[in-house]
């Protein structure tokens, strides 16, 4: 006697079949994401250095002065 499972054939056909449905954009937004990602990263010509306002240049230069030791 050969047995090819320790189931019954009567408790595989019981199983209930998951099925899963995911809302629309569920999958639309993180493809969305990806491309708008990918458009920022192959046209770096366009991207621009961010300029700090003049006031907290001239603090940031006024710090380090102050720390290397002269006014």
């Amino acid at each position: 006697m050969s047995a090819a499972s320790s189931r019954p054939a009567a408790a595989k056909a019981r199983r209930p079949r998951l099925r899963v449905h995911l809302p629309w954009w569920a999958l639309a937004l993180p493809v969305i994401s990806f491309v708008v990602l990918l458009i920022l990263v192959a046209s770096p010509a366009e991207a621009r250095a961010a300029s700090a306002p003049q006031g907290l240049v001239a603090l940031v230069k006024l710090l380090a002065r102050m720390v290397r030791g002269g006014v």
